[in-house]
C-alpha cells in the first residue's frame, strides 16, 4: 500500500529525473568542448619536447614563446645541444617529438626515426675573437698562428665539420688548443677568455657582443648551414607536432628566425 508520504517521494524523484536528463543531454558527446567552427577548445593542450641545435637556444627560447601564445594550451619544451647529440638521444628512444638539427647529413642519417624533414632557416661561419679583436685578427688565415690560443667545435659536430670545410678549401691548417661538443661551447671559451678565437655561427657571435667580436668570413670562403626540422616516428604527439614544424616555415616564425640573423631557407 503506497502511503501519502511515499507517493510524494516517488513524484519528486520523477520530476528531478526529468528535469537532470536535458542537462545530461547537453553535456554529453564532444560538443562542449569546441569553438565555434567546431575547433576543440582544448584540442592543443599538447605537452611538446623538441630537441634543437645548440645554435637554436636563443631564437627558439623566442620562438616557443609566440608559438605558445598563439596555441593556448599547447606547452613547447626545447633541449639543446650539439646535433650528434641529439640524433644519439633519438637512437636512444628519448621521449621526444620533433628534432631540428644544423646540417642536413645529420638529420638525413635519421630517415627511419623521423618525418620527411623540412629546412627552416641557414647559416653561416664567422670568427667570434674577444672584444676589441687585441689579436687583430683579420680572417682565416691568421688563425694559423701558432700564438693564438683557438678553439673549435670537435668535426662531428656540425659547425666542427663546417669549420674544417672552409679551412680546407683555403689549405689553412689549424691547431686547436680544444675541441667542444657544441657552437656555444666554442663562443663561451671566447667570452671567457680563455681562447682568442674560434669559429662559430654569425648567430652565436651576435647573441654575444658584449663579450665578443665578429671577424666575417668573405662568401667565397664560408659555408652555408642549413636547419631541417622533422616530426618523430616515435612522437605520442604526431599531430601537435606536425603543427609546430610546419609553423617554423609560417611568415610570423621566419620572422623571429631572420630577426635573430638566420637566413631564409
Amino acid at each position: 500500500m503506497t502511503t501519502p508520504l511515499t507517493g510524494r517521494r516517488t513524484a519528486a524523484a520523477v520530476i528531478t529525473a526529468a528535469l537532470l536528463l536535458p542537462l545530461a543531454a547537453c553535456g554529453s558527446g564532444d560538443d562542449s568542448k569546441k569553438e565555434p567552427g567546431g575547433k576543440s577548445a582544448d584540442s592543443s593542450g599538447a605537452r611538446l619536447t623538441v630537441l634543437a641545435a645548440a645554435s637554436l637556444t636563443d631564437v627558439f627560447k623566442t620562438a616557443g614563446a609566440a608559438y605558445e601564445k598563439g596555441h593556448p594550451g599547447t606547452k613547447v619544451t626545447f633541449s639543446f645541444a650539439g646535433s650528434q647529440e641529439l640524433a644519439a638521444q633519438v637512437k636512444q628512444g628519448a621521449p621526444a617529438d620533433a628534432l631540428v638539427t644544423a646540417d642536413t647529413k645529420t638529420m638525413d642519417g635519421l630517415k627511419s626515426d623521423t618525418a620527411t624533414p623540412t629546412v627552416i632557416a641557414k647559416n653561416r661561419l664567422v670568427i667570434a675573437v674577444r672584444e676589441g679583436n687585441p689579436e687583430k685578427i683579420a680572417g682565416l688565415k691568421d688563425l694559423t698562428d701558432p700564438g693564438l690560443k683557438v678553439v673549435l667545435a670537435a668535426p662531428e659536430v656540425p659547425v666542427g665539420r663546417y669549420s674544417k670545410q672552409v679551412l680546407d678549401a683555403q689549405k689553412l691548417t689549424v691547431e686547436p688548443v680544444s675541441q667542444e661538443p657544441n657552437v656555444r661551447a666554442v663562443l663561451s671559451k671566447v667570452e671567457l677568455g680563455e681562447a682568442d678565437a674560434g669559429i662559430v655561427y654569425k648567430t652565436d657571435a651576435a647573441t654575444a657582443t658584449d663579450k665578443v667580436d665578429a671577424v666575417d668570413i668573405p662568401d667565397a670562403q664560408n659555408a652555408v648551414a642549413s636547419y631541417p626540422a622533422a616530426t618523430l616516428r616515435q612522437s605520442e604527439n604526431a599531430e601537435a607536432a606536425t603543427a609546430f614544424v610546419k609553423w617554423l616555415s609560417t611568415p610570423q616564425a621566419q620572422k623571429i628566425l631572420q630577426s635573430a640573423g638566420f637566413q631564409q631557407p
